[in-house]
């Protein structure tokens, strides 16, 4: 069943269909990393291997999320969106199943790197639709109104992962991320565009490469791409690090871990809610600055407290907070001015965003562990500010250039 979306299409029943269905897969690729992390300690139990495992869970699952958007992106632009995003969605569902069967740390490792794929397609195919089916108003309140359900899983999934490891088997939660997936295929199904711009062109290794060289020796999108990448590496760090430590050296149950997660992915929606409000009344620029205060001002409280007390996990907590509501404030503004900053066809361009983007987090999530490992929270938090300070420096170039160019263009008109 194929459908158009109009880009001025308005938010009724039949323009949203499709967004809700993407994002309750979405939902199911977040929920299979949030909710898992609780249960990490029991799943390393279970196959009688350290914690050092914890982590290593996480940085598979974004790992996989990176290793094919090179290749869906430009795929997508010439055979088409939805047969791409459909094929994605069974795959992740043969992962999530899979992974039931291993007896091994290796073996579940390798399902987690598979079931990371569902990255791939949401970002270069699904988001990829979503940005070329609305203008740039309404997309950013579409885009910031879906993070609000996607975050439903980091806000929810660890207190629900602690649950379910109370009651149940860590192997139960695959279960359930294998249902929800297969509700949304047959959503995306119904309802999913075909935007794909190139249909029919040969894709080959020369034109992959040509496409590739033009987005990546784009000065304005690689601020904007390392831009995103750095903001949002402190909260994938926090995630994959804080059940070790709140439970492993605060000594938390994994009740109260999963309670600690509720504001600072409170914040993140109320970010995104306030994100959703502004949009069409203030410039993508004034939002994206609007959000550096808190973000700055976050891990700052957070990187001090954690420096002179070690296992103020509080402080630390209060501080992901603020810094968690200016990402939901500012994060989606830049990505859309970073898509459309190259002209190269979205699929590409998103992949190649995507891509970036979890090659930062994968080596970023490695360090943190290491830097904790070697300094405790302080140098972990450390590690977290000096991310976002580099966030900081990179969208001022970024929106300097783009001030620049957009003086530019009409003058050479």
């Amino acid at each position: 069943m194929r459908s158009t979306i109009s880009p001025a299409a308005p938010l009724g029943r039949q323009a949203l269909l499709f967004p809700l269905c993407l994002v309750l897969f979405e939902f199911a690729v977040y929920i299979a990393n949030d909710m898992i992390q609780p249960g990490m300690l029991a799943v390393v139990d279970s196959f009688n291997v350290g914690r050092e495992w914890v982590p290593t869970s996480m940085t598979a699952y974004l790992a996989g999320g990176m290793v094919l958007q090179w290749f869906l992106g430009p795929w997508s632009d010439r055979r088409g969106r939805r047969p791409i995003m459909l094929a994605g969605v069974v795959c992740f569902i043969g992962a999530c199943l899979g992974i039931l069967l291993v007896d091994t740390i290796e073996q579940f490792i390798v399902l987690r790197f598979l079931q990371g794929f569902g990255l791939c397609f949401i970002g270069a195919v699904g988001y990829a639709t979503i940005q070329e089916s609305f203008d740039e108003a309404v997309c950013i309140k579409i885009t910031a109104l879906m993070a609000n359900v996607a975050l439903i899983a980091p806000l929810l999934g660890p207190l629900a992962g602690a649950m379910i490891i109370h009651f149940a088997s860590w192997q139960a939660m695959f279960m359930l991320f294998a249902a929800l997936a297969s509700i949304a295929l047959v959503g995306l199904w119904r309802a999913m565009p075909e935007t794909a711009s190139r249909l029919g062109e040969p894709l080959s290794p020369a034109s992959l490469w040509q496409d590739y060289k033009i987005v990546l020796t784009n000065r304005q999108f690689l601020y904007g791409a390392m831009a995103i990448g750095c903001a949002c590496l402190p909260l994938l760090s926090w995630l994959a690090q804080s059940p070790v430590i709140l439970m492993g050296d605060s000594g938390l149950s994994s009740m109260q871990y999963g309670l600690l997660q509720l504001p600072v992915f409170g914040a993140l929606m109320l970010g995104n809610l306030t994100l959703a409000r502004l949009s069409g009344r203030r410039t993508v620029d004034r939002l994206i600055k609007l959000g550096a205060a808190p973000i700055i001002c976050g891990l700052a409280l957070a990187t001090l407290a954690t420096l002179v007390a070690p296992h103020a996990y509080l402080w630390m907590t209060a501080g992901m907070s603020l810094y968690a509501y200016g990402i939901g404030v500012a994060n989606a503004g830049l990505y859309r001015l970073t898509l459309f900053s190259c002209a190269m066809s979205k699929g590409t361009v998103s992949a190649a965003l995507g891509m970036l983007n979890i090659l930062v987090y994968t080596l970023g999530i490695e360090l943190a562990k290491s830097l904790y490992t070697l300094g405790g929270s302080g140098l972990f938090n450390l590690f977290n500010l000096l991310s976002v300070l580099g966030w900081f420096a990179l969208v001022r170039l970024f929106i300097r250039r783009r001030a620049a160019l957009t003086v530019t263009i009409p003058a050479s008109a």
